[in-house]
């Protein structure tokens, strides 16, 4: 007998109590699968490895177990390939990863995005630590790193001397350049003394550079894992790496290995072997170098001597017997005496015609003969004077006669000659009408020639000189 009617599970009856929900086995585990996804995004689990297994597809299947539980987990291809070591049974791990359900079986496991080995854990976490902290004291700074010249002929090694990186590094400079000098500051890079050894071979370095002639310092090492680069990420090494006087140039490991060394030094290599090309010169460009000059050298010597050999021909065919060089010398002399000759005469002319200028400028410069011309100046500035005074009087008589017969012209005497007469009352004014003057008042008449003194008996105004006054 079923607990739910056909009814019931399609259509609920509203006002019935909530029925829980049939779901299908693929709904329930999708559920779970998203419960878990959704509240275990990502978590750090620590563990054993046992059946592991490596199908065709590239991914990997495992299960992390202690010593109470087991848990199953998957790493996919895109993920695994990030991982830095081969997983097997038995090894510690670190994984970081999401919860989730294969839903095909209803497996519960664990999809794993990292990986790493258990000890190498803690060692992450403690360099991240360190790197954060180092960066912020500013120990990364590249205003704090040295410049890196590359070239140099005194190098200063501090590695193992047994280990595969000095060996990586003797054979590129001797490819390279086997003239540069290297002394090797032999040092453990690996276990619990190595920090200690790396740092006094970096101040011993310092304490002897200048008297070693040391140049530059290559700390070095093969690679390996994090717990064997460990030496490497060290504070008290990063440090020393930070003070040194000594340029420092890192070639820890391979190319993805980072050390804190790589980052406080002033130049990271990638390889011991990387290194050592960048602190080298290449012996084949030196050789080119040479080659080059050589050639060049070849070339200029070769047209010198070409250039010595036309001159030597040229010459050749200049050379001529003494005789005849003897009769050129000759006409030449003879040449240049002539032309000595109307040199010299030139200039003896030459000088007598300044000496005869000379003299006639003393001469026009005598002082007799200033004098009289003076005296000839003055002569004929007194003529024209006596001239210009002539002229000047004969000018103003005839002005003077001009106003002269002017002022005749318009004299009153001349009016006065013509049988006119000017009268003048008692108060001396002249009278110009009858009605200035009075009977009994005297008056004056002047005449061209005297004047007569009269009185007025009668006055007459007008035209009318019949009428009489009364």
């Amino acid at each position: 007998m079923s607990l739910f009617s056909d009814n019931q599970l399609a259509t609920p009856t509203i006002g019935e109590p909530d029925l829980p929900r049939v779901l299908s086995v693929t709904s329930l585990n999708h559920l779970a699968r998203s419960l878990l996804e959704g509240n275990f995004p990502a978590v750090l689990v620590e563990g054993e490895i046992s059946n592991f297994s490596t199908p065709a597809s590239g991914h990997w299947y495992l299960t992390l177990k202690d010593d109470k539980s087991q848990l199953r987990c998957a790493m996919f291809k895109n993920s695994n390939r990030k991982v830095r070591f081969r997983p097997g049974n038995g090894i510690n791990v670190l994984v970081k990863g999401r919860l989730s359900i294969y839903e095909a079986r209803g497996d519960y496991q664990l999809i794993i995005d990292d990986m790493e080995e258990a000890g190498d854990g803690a060692l992450r976490r403690a360099f991240e630590e360190l790197k954060a902290r180092l960066a912020e004291e500013g120990l990364f700074e590249e205003t704090n790193k040295q410049s890196i010249a590359g070239g140099y002929q005194h190098v200063g090694v501090i590695t193992s001397e047994t280990g595969a990186a000095i060996r990586d590094i003797l054979t590129v400079l001797q490819r390279r350049f086997p003239g540069i000098r290297i002394t090797l500051l032999p040092v453990a890079v690996q276990g619990n003394e190595a920090a200690k050894e790396i740092v006094s071979a970096i101040e011993r370095a310092n304490r002897l550079a200048e008297q070693l002639g040391l140049e530059v310092l290559l700390v070095a090492r093969g690679g390996g894992s994090l717990e064997d680069l460990q030496a490497f990420n060290e504070e008290s090494v990063a440090r020393a790496i930070h003070a040194s006087e000594l340029p420092v140039v890192s070639g820890v490991g391979h190319e993805i290995d980072f050390t804190i060394a790589d980052f406080v030094a002033d130049l990271r290599a990638p390889t011991p072997s990387a290194a050592a090309e960048l602190l080298s010169p290449n012996q084949q460009e030196y050789r080119q170098t040479l080659l080059s000059f050589q050639q060049k050298l070849t070339g200029s010597i070769s047209r010198q001597l070409k250039l010595y050999e036309q001159q030597v021909r040229w010459l050749t065919r200049q050379l001529r017997h003494p005789g005849r060089c003897l009769q050129d010398h000759a006409q030449t002399l003879d040449l240049l005496d002539n032309r000595a000759r109307r040199a010299l005469h030139w200039q003896l002319q030459k000088k007598k015609n300044t000496l005869r200028e000379l003299k006639r400028t003393l001469l026009a410069n005598s002082p007799w003969q200033r004098l009289d011309n003076l005296k000839n100046n003055q002569a004929s500035l007194q003529a024209r004077l006596v001239q210009a005074v002539r002229n000047r009087l004969k000018g103003n008589a005839t002005v003077l006669n001009q106003l002269i017969r002017n002022l005749n012209t318009v004299s009153p005497l001349n009016t006065l000659a013509r049988g006119f007469s000017i009268t003048y009352g008692d108060n001396n004014e002249v009278l110009r009408d009858s009605s200035n003057t009075k009977p009994g008042a005297l008056i004056t008449t002047r005449l061209h020639n005297g004047s007569i003194e009269s009185q007025v008996r009668n006055v007459r105004s007008g035209s009318n000189l019949n009428e009489e006054s009364e």
